[in-house]
């Protein structure tokens, strides 16, 4: 049995390995599994002299890619991305994705939204057939601070379940994103169509950005406990 870092390695250096080629602009997720598909970057830039620029989508990203010594761009300067490898909090059967469990959804839809495609890599227990099987953290939401209260109590009035203020670990008070905002993680809800959902959360005043992604993923690598991986389109 493979453990759960062995199947995230796995599903890394097989996304890089199909998705990454010679003079790409790759963008550069965040999260646990990133890390491998960074350190797989890193071995075929040096093995196979790719030229290879990379654009974050948060603090840790960019210290990951400034640490493996690869090239580092942004959005001004490469708006048109050709590959974004990303994880995932958890993917259902349609590759609709929840994102946001490590606060840095806004900068990965941004980057995602950039790339030709949305690469996305995980472990076994991120694939569920729907939202909230598995991933019980909730959907995160980032809203302007001023906002979140009006925000929290209009979704559980209109959409029910519970939204919580994500308060940080280490620090008195709540998480406070890369861009200054706070984090709402709304749990316990229904199954829906969440394209509509999202763009009904996103019409809501002071909701800067949602942490559903839908329609944006062409392809998901899960590592599985055999070893193998699994492919998802």
């Amino acid at each position: 049995m493979a453990s759960l870092e062995s199947a995230k390695k796995l599903a890394a250096y097989k996304a890089v390995d199909l998705h990454v080629q010679n003079n790409f602009v790759v963008g550069v997720g965040s999260g646990s599994t990133v890390v491998y598909a960074v350190e797989r970057l890193a071995e075929r830039v040096k093995n196979e002299k790719l030229n290879v620029q990379c654009v974050p989508t948060s603090f840790q990203a960019r210290q990951l890619i400034i640490q493996h010594r690869l090239d580092l761009t942004d959005l001004e300067i490469n708006p048109r991305l050709d590959v974004c490898i990303d994880g995932a909090d958890e993917v259902d059967c349609t590759l609709t994705l929840i994102k946001g469990g490590g606060g840095c959804l806004l900068q990965e839809k941004i980057v995602a939204s950039c790339a030709k495609e949305l690469i996305i890599i995980a472990d076994y227990t991120k694939n569920s057939h729907k939202l909230g099987e598995q991933y019980k953290k909730g959907i995160p939401i980032e809203v302007v601070p001023m906002a979140y209260l009006p925000i929290k109590t209009q979704i559980e009035n209109q959409l029910g379940g519970t939204v919580e203020l994500r308060m940080a670990k280490a620090k008195a008070g709540p998480v406070v994103t890369d861009n200054g905002n706070f984090i709402l993680d709304w749990k316990n809800f229904q199954d829906y169509k969440w394209e509509a959902i999202n763009t009904k959360l996103n019409l809501i005043p002071g909701v800067v950005e949602t942490g559903l992604f839908v329609n944006m993923a062409k392809k998901a690598y899960f590592g599985l406990a055999d070893g193998s991986v699994k492919e998802q389109i």
